[in-house]
């Protein structure tokens, strides 16, 4: 039987096999298609990674085998034998997934070099400097990423021999310097692990394969993939590439560079390089690099080589490149391209521009915006005018500010983070391992490092705020501080970060609100063209509603009435009206409310002219707005134990303690709230509908156009709802009478958050003109979650564990909470073809969710305002991927 292929030489694959060979092995083979200057390689697939998993982290002898077949194919191409002591080939072990993840998986260069094979590169190169440089350089990685060796060890033996030497950089270091270092890295390789560094080239090859295989599952990679929704069973495939040498002179470099600035989205050349150095020291941050532009000086045919290149695959790929590129001797060679990571402006700049230049339609260019990046552009920056004390000033890496408490490492970071706490991480350098303090922070701070630095690219996928390469800033971890001008910054101590000009900022400086540019505007004008998807706005008072429809609201679906009694001046009327004896006087605590609810909802109205509000009756249980049991009884007894003059006080304390007793509920989630607090009391319903009814009947003589609809909460019988529409149809003929009431066209409908209710969606549907699901209760009552306790104790580690694969409270339940959506949309429809239908939980602003929301034909999706330009987007993402919904027939559960 054939054994399948899972090595391609780089000439056997082209970019439609990116599943297969990864991002960066279908990209190296598209460019060597193309006839660009590649060094030959070949790419180990990822099938052959999943089958390693599957066979108990082993390479089987058959891969082994076509590894040993493409080996001896690049040795041709070559004209080098891997483990000569003549002239040796060398070769650099990379990760590449199908997904981009930058930094989050290993690599491992100038593999095939051992005691006799660097002697032959020393005499072959006539560099013996050079030839122990990368000798060491293997070791420190192969011992770090397959032997499992943390750096800092490696890295104490390179500083004493810098001291020993006096040499400021790792090139002044010598070739004896280098030998001696060689030797101690030999000790301590021994001393780690209990084995000698493997001097069979071949033996390197195998465990530096299998390492790559094992990073796909290293805890930084997993974080990221959750992070960025990448799945887990991709796997990632392995890059075999023929060794160039950026370190062998001043006739030689390496560097990154983008067809596009990634931080503007300017179409400018952009990028750093590094003469006399690997690929490694400019993305690890090593040494600050210079801006590409001094390559134009140094080495004039090499830069305009480059830049041929760029824009030749900038046009292959029709997007903005990233591309690591070395000079070894003068010659050019290309590493990889993979389409460059941006920030949310820069996107939205390169895609109107690509469309401009005719590279991409206006479909594709929505269709590669990444929203989730869109949060960073509405989100506030420094307040200049705030700004006294600039500390220092880096390179501007990825835009936005950030204010937070200092910390300097990524365990901290994430722990501070965790207790509530907002933080800037400072380092000299990230590095993969600090993955969990980079997602934990507001923003990150780094001494050394340029614009395609780790740190760069990390903070600028996460849409965080970012300052690199800030020199004039010295970190120092042992003593948990940092000194800057002449000036100690300790550990907690607040700064702010303004990534838009590198600028790092002593104190907290107040924000400012953040600005729609052009085009954002331009592309969410394209994608309103394409959705058919509407946009409603969660929104609870005019100032909410008036950013909401800044933001391009088609409407308020949900205004949270329970949230316009928590002010200092409410609260006191409402607890009188909740602990109030009698009826008559909890009418007596409703009339003083009544005028303030109805102001609410004129300035909503006034803000909403035209477009609908949906609005909620009252929810929440009513323990929600009263004392705390725990502290009113402590109180009561402290009280009990003072002396006299006190009595007026305790009287009250224990008269107030019997009253939130009598309202205590063992379940209150699941007790007298929503409807079921209606349905006892209707009086509370009567006011609030009459203050709808009033603000609406004010605002028409004005010449508002109201268009309200009213939503009454936790209807699990078509009986809650029955009686509920015939009081809000009674009150509103009340207050407006018959004749107005057609100049103010309302509507009544429930929210859909009890599963009961999506169950018999038919019945329900005779009292209502609209359904909205309320998918934070609703997922609540069909998981048999309480999200708050559920969130806090296990739910975290369901998701690691992979017994759920997210958060339902972040990303709609599709199959569970989905279905009962689908079962509710197609039973209302059934009796009401005309059935407005929509969600108005958190997960209206989530792409996923928004993506689901479109196939099941619901008419919109309602979320907080700052996350309506996100949902816009998303939905004409949604309509370019699945089409029409109206042609997309619905799953129907039975």
């Amino acid at each position: 039987m054939k054994t399948q292929k899972q090595v391609l030489l780089f000439q056997e694959g082209d970019a439609s096999m990116k599943m297969l060979l990864g991002g960066k092995g279908a990209n190296l083979a598209e460019m060597t298609r193309a006839g660009l200057p590649v060094p030959p390689g070949f790419t180990i697939t990822t099938e052959a990674c999943l089958t390693f998993f599957k066979v108990g982290n082993r390479i089987s002898d058959e891969l082994l085998d076509q590894i040993s077949a493409a080996l001896k194919a690049l040795e041709k191409q070559k004209g080098q034998l891997f483990g000569d002591d003549t002239n040796p080939l060398l070769v650099s072990v990379r990760s590449g997934s199908v997904s981009s993840m930058p930094g989050m998986m290993d690599t491992i260069l100038n593999l095939g070099l051992n005691d006799l094979t660097v002697q032959g590169l020393a005499a072959l190169t006539s560099n013996e400097t050079f030839a122990y440089d990368c000798y060491r350089r293997l070791m420190q990685m192969f011992g770090n990423v397959v032997l499992g060796i943390e750096s800092y060890h490696f890295e104490q033996l390179l500083h004493r021999l810098k001291e020993k030497e006096g040499a400021e950089h790792d090139q002044d270091i010598s070739a004896i310097g280098w030998k001696l270092l060689i030797e101690d890295y030999k000790k301590c390789i021994l001393a780690k692990t209990g084995r000698a560094f493997p001097q069979h080239v071949y033996e390197q090859l195998r465990m530096a394969i299998e390492a790559v295989f094992k990073s796909w599952n290293n805890p930084r990679a997993h974080i990221y993939r959750k992070i960025n929704r990448i799945p887990d069973d991709q796997g990632t495939a392995v890059n075999i590439q023929s060794m160039v040498f950026g370190n062998r002179g001043g006739n030689c470099g390496t560097g990154v560079v983008f067809t596009r600035n990634p931080s503007t989205g300017e179409n400018t050349f952009f990028g750093e390089y590094l003469i006399n150095a690997q690929g490694e020291d400019v993305v690890a941050g090593i040494r600050t690099p210079l801006a590409i532009a001094a390559l134009k000086e140094e080495m004039p045919e090499i830069y305009e080589q480059l830049f041929a290149a760029s824009k030749q695959l900038e046009k292959h790929y029709k997007d903005m490149q990233d591309i690591e590129f070395t000079v070894e001797n003068n010659k050019l060679y290309l590493l990889q391209t993979r389409n460059g990571k941006r920030n949310a402006q820069a996107a939205l700049k390169i895609a109107v521009d690509l469309v401009n230049e005719g590279l991409l339609s206006k479909q594709e260019a929505i269709g590669r915006i990444e929203v989730s990046h869109l949060d960073q552009l509405l989100h506030r920056g420094i307040d200049e005018e705030a700004i006294k004390d600039v500390l220092a000033k880096g390179l501007p890496a990825s835009p936005g500010a950030a204010v937070g408490q200092l910390v300097f490492d990524a365990d901290t970071a994430a722990e501070w983070s965790r207790a509530g706490k907002t933080v800037i991480l400072a380092r000299n350098e990230t590095t993969p391992e600090d993955i969990h303090g980079v997602i934990a922070s507001e923003g990150i701070l780094t001494s050394r490092g340029g614009m395609t630095s780790h740190a760069a690219v990390v903070a600028r996928g996460m849409g965080k705020p970012c300052v690199c390469g800030c020199e004039e800033v010295r970190i120092m971890l042992n003593d948990k501080q940092m000194t800057a001008g002449g000036r100690i910054v300790e550990e907690g101590d607040w700064i702010t970060l303004d990534g838009a000009t590198g600028r790092v900022i002593l104190g907290a400086m107040p924000l400012r609100e953040a600005q729609m540019t052009d085009e954002l505007l331009i592309v969410l004008q394209w994608a309103d063209e394409i959705r058919t998807l509407n946009v409603y706005a969660n929104a609870d008072n005019p100032e909410d509603a008036k950013t909401a429809r800044k933001l391009g609201a088609q409407g308020i679906g949900l205004c949270r009435t329970e949230h316009m009694f928590f002010s200092p001046t409410r609260l006191p009327v409402v607890q009188q009206m909740i602990l109030a004896d009698n009826k008559e006087k909890r009418l007596q605590a409703l009339a003083k409310l009544l005028p303030m609810q109805q102001s609410d909802f004129e300035g909503i109205f006034e803000e909403m002219d035209g477009l609908p509000v949906t609005i909620r009756l009252l929810d929440p249980p009513l323990h929600e707005f009263l004392p705390n049991i725990e502290e009113l009884q402590k109180r009561h007894i402290q009280l009990t134990y003072e002396s006299e003059g006190a009595d007026s006080e305790r009287e009250e304390t224990a008269d107030l303690l019997r009253k939130v007793q009598a309202l205590h509920e063992t379940n209150p989630m699941l007790g007298q709230r929503g409807c079921r607090l209606g349905i006892v009391f209707p009086e509370i319903y009567d006011m609030q509908i009459e203050a709808i009814f009033r603000a609406a009947s004010k605002c028409n003589n004005k010449g508002i156009r109201v268009i309200p609809e009213i939503m009454i909460p936790l209807v699990g019988h078509a009986n809650e709802l029955k009686v509920l529409r015939e009081l809000v149809d009674f009150v509103a003929e009340q207050v407006m009478g018959k004749d107005n009431l057609r100049e103010c066209p309302y509507k009544v409908g429930t929210m859909i958050e009890v599963p009961r209710a999506a169950l018999t969606a038919r019945q329900i549907v005779a009292y209502a003109d609209f359904f909205s699901f309320g998918t934070n209760d609703l997922t609540q009552m069909t998981y048999g979650y309480s999200r708050d306790d559920a969130e806090g104790k296990f739910l975290t580690h369901y998701v690691d564990q992979k017994l759920l694969p997210h958060n339902p409270f972040q990303v709609l339940d599709t199959e569970g909470v989905g279905q009962l959506i689908e079962l509710a949309v197609h039973g209302g429809r059934s009796m009401k073809p005309s059935l407005k239908t929509g969600i108005c939980g958190e997960h209206g602003g989530d792409k996923e969710s928004i993506f689901f929301c479109h196939l099941t034909g619901l008419d919109y999706v309602s979320c907080s305002p700052f996350r309506i330009p996100l949902a816009r987007i998303a939905a004409a993402q949604a309509f370019i991927l699945h089409g029409n919904p109206n042609e997309i027939k619905i799953s129907q559960v039975v």
